[in-house]
């Protein structure tokens, strides 16, 4: 979700930096240019987010698996476990 208001606020910047622009007097060639920076650079901001994305992604997803391991160990604990860091661990799983 936040990606998606990120991307939007990107075109929005870049879309008032545009009517900001077109009041300014620029012969047809630098215009040009312009537009092609102004596309470059939003193409580039949209490929930064979506890596940012993946990247949280891939550490939530990480995230979950180390969570997931913890709790495939409650099968082999019982009351008797005598180490008992091993609650507290189990807690703050919960926490």
């Amino acid at each position: 979700m936040r990606e998606s208001v990120e991307v939007t606020e990107l075109g929005d910047t870049v879309d008032r930096f545009r009517r900001v622009l077109t009041g300014v007097a620029l012969d047809c060639k630098c215009r040009a240019a312009l537009d092609g920076v102004l596309d470059r650079f939003s193409a580039f901001e949209r490929r930064r987010l979506l890596r940012d994305g993946l990247r949280q992604a891939r550490f939530q997803r990480d995230k979950i698996a180390s969570q997931l391991r913890l709790l495939a160990e409650l099968d082999e604990i019982n009351e008797r476990e005598a180490d008992r860091s091993v609650f507290e661990e189990l807690a703050l799983l919960f926490d």
